[in-house]
């Protein structure tokens, strides 16, 4: 075999590839001698179907799989005698396959870069830790109470005020016409509270029992139903009847109501929840330091078809996402050509970070074992009720897809590998400064519901006469 270098540029390799003739000969006549012995003919015994006859049925489709075989071996030859890593397919380009003559094909492909190990007892990180406050978990308590709210009937006639509710019947049009999904019957609807376009619950203050009205408000620019997004829409409503809320006292009977044996023990239940949600907000806090850290260290030079991948990802789901009418806010005002500057360079950052964590994984022998495969598969699984089975089968024939779950699993064990070397200094801090975003202004203040959510935890169904949420003008109205 004849190799000849033709291209040497970066990551850019190219070579010019000669197989003689006579060893794809030698090849074409093994295979069809192995044929021979296999296949069966009308009017031939077992195994002595003449060479001549092999060769006229199935000798054409000898030298295709002759041909395919030698090209990708050849291929793989010239690679492991140079040492070299491929990081993208080889392009193949045939120059000749003419049986009569020498196989000659062009090949040309990226490599993997040489990449150096950071040192990593350089890496200087803090590690944040927070514990959840008496106040976050009164709040939680308290939340939990108004979930179990009981709307009664209020039965002294007087107009509806912000906090009360009202059940309501109502038809929306946008341009004079109803639109699909835009009327509701016998809704229970909070006087100014939230889930609504925003301006609709607020018009509703006033009304009485009896009262009808039309209520005009516009659907956010952002509005996930694009022929609504942006449009003036006019709702008659009629107010059926006045409702307030009857929160029960956060006690006990409440805990108990919920599936608990008592208060405390609902505090230890929240407490404990609360706990690991801040414990997994320190984490991705330290990951992205660590990642950041990463980053500056990292240098090389990146495959760019493997950059043009990444980045041809990112920009078919910014495209879909436009469609949908959400944009980012930090896009908003770009010109196409700065958006493709800037996510090129995120395309490329994320290829530099994932070829340095692969290369520190393979290095230091990091796998994701099969036992590890086994419960990604079953939690993922978990997710389908009633098709566990079917998807644990997907996952097992098909290799890629598997891949899905395998790459997340070995990242975590290489950050733990290299936080384990790294100088990681703890720091005590309060919750409200464990979910402030790094990027914001030190004195950019932080809400209570930023910090973390009401966990879930077992509790009974909401009343069937709390407010309803599911109606079209508040089903999307809170979609970034």
């Amino acid at each position: 075999m004849q190799v000849t270098e033709t291209l040497s540029d970066g990551l850019k390799r190219g070579f010019s590839v000669v197989v003689p003739a006579a060893d794809i000969e030698s090849r074409a006549s093994k295979r069809l001698a192995e044929l021979s012995r296999t296949l069966r003919l009308p009017g031939f015994r077992p195994g002595k179907v003449p060479a001549t006859v092999v060769k006229q049925r199935y000798g054409t489709a000898v030298s295709a799989e002759v041909l395919e075989q030698s090209v990708s071996e050849a291929t793989q030859q010239v690679l492991t005698d140079r040492g070299l890593r491929a990081a993208t397919q080889p392009k193949i380009e045939l120059v000749s396959a003419d049986p009569a003559r020498d196989l000659e094909f062009k090949v040309e492909l990226e490599l993997f870069p040489d990449i150096a190990m950071p040192d990593f007892s350089a890496i200087a990180l803090t590690r944040l830790k927070a514990e959840p406050s008496e106040e976050q978990i009164g709040r939680a308590v308290a939340d939990l109470a108004t979930r179990q709210r009981e709307l009664v009937a209020v039965e002294e006639p007087r107009p509806a005020v912000t906090g009360d509710f009202l059940t309501i019947d109502f038809t929306g049009k946008v341009d004079g016409t109803v639109f699909p999904g835009g009327t509701g019957t016998d809704m229970d609807v909070e006087v100014g509270g939230p889930g609504f376009i925003p301006g609709f619950t607020e018009q509703m203050e006033g009304l009485s029992p009896g009262d009808s009205r039309t209520i005009e408000v516009s659907f956010p620019e952002g509005y996930g139903v694009a022929d609504l997004a942006g449009k003036p829409a006019a709702f008659d409503v009629t107010a059926k009847l006045l409702k307030r809320a009857v929160v029960p006292a956060a006690d006990d009977e409440l805990a108990k109501k919920i599936g608990f044996e008592g208060l405390d023990d609902l505090k230890v239940a929240l407490t404990g929840r609360f706990q690991r949600e801040l414990d997994q907000l320190a984490r991705l806090r330290i990951k992205r330091q660590l990642l950041d850290a990463l980053a500056g260290a990292a240098t090389f030079a990146v495959p760019q078809a493997m950059v043009e991948a990444e980045f041809t990802q990112i920009w078919q789901r910014l495209e879909a996402e436009r469609k949908e009418g959400r944009v980012d806010a930090d896009d908003a005002g770009k010109d196409d050509e700065t958006l493709r500057t800037e996510y090129r360079a995120i395309a490329e950052r994320r290829v530099r970070l994932g070829l340095l964590l692969s290369e520190i994984g393979r290095v230091n022998g990091i796998t994701v074992a099969p036992d590890e495969m086994t419960r990604a598969m079953r939690a993922e699984a978990a997710r389908y009720p009633g098709q566990e089975k079917q998807v644990l089968e997907f996952f097992r024939k098909n290799p890629q897809a598997s891949e899905t779950l395998r790459g997340p699993i070995f990242e975590e064990k290489v950050v733990d590998f290299v936080l384990e070397l790294a100088r990681v200094t703890d720091s005590t801090v309060t919750a409200e400064e464990l979910a402030r975003d790094p990027d914001a202004p030190p004195d950019a203040p932080v809400a209570p519901d930023q910090v973390a959510a009401v966990p879930a935890i077992p509790e009974q169904p909401v009343p069937e006469q709390a407010v309803h949420e599911q109606a079209i003008v508040g089903q999307s109205a809170e979609e970034p």
